[in-house]
């Protein structure tokens, strides 16, 4: 079983350090994207002021690919996993609310890479990562704390 959660979280952090680096680099052709681009996706949701959005694009990505990281490696695994868990519940919200709004976004979860999936795709997907975060945390948080041990 410890070899099972171990896979899931390699392939949560992996996940976590594509969507963070889709939204800094463009790998088709590449080169590193504006960070405004981010701040749009995120000023569409119409939840944040401008100077929020501009901040949290230069920081969010960042964020998931050190957390990405930190599931990885196994270090400060807890504190990854509650901050992914964070992130994934705000956003889903804010997704949901966008929709019930009838404002058309595009979800900016993996950069302009995912742009052609549906609202219904993104939720799945969104809500998948979701339960595997939450799997981790309940039942694969524990052999972390084994491995980091020893």
């Amino acid at each position: 079983m410890k070899f099972a959660w171990r896979i899931v979280g390699l392939l949560v952090g992996a996940l976590f350090i594509f969507a963070g680096l889709t939204k800094i680099i463009d790998f088709q052709p590449f080169r590193v994207l504006d960070p405004m681009d981010f701040a749009r996706d995120i000023d569409n949701y119409k939840i944040l002021p401008w100077w929020m959005s501009v901040q949290l694009a230069l920081y969010l990505p960042w964020l998931e690919i050190i957390c990405g990281i930190a599931l990885v490696l196994r270090r400060l695994y807890s504190g990854a996993l509650a901050l992914l868990l964070a992130l994934l519940v705000v956003f889903i919200g804010a997704s949901f609310a966008a929709k019930a709004r009838g404002i058309d976004i595009t979800c900016g979860c993996f950069g302009h890479v995912s742009d052609q999936l549906s609202f219904a795709w993104h939720m799945v997907l969104d809500l998948a990562i979701l339960a595997a975060v939450v799997a981790l945390w309940k039942w694969g948080r524990g052999i972390s704390r084994e491995a980091d041990s020893h």
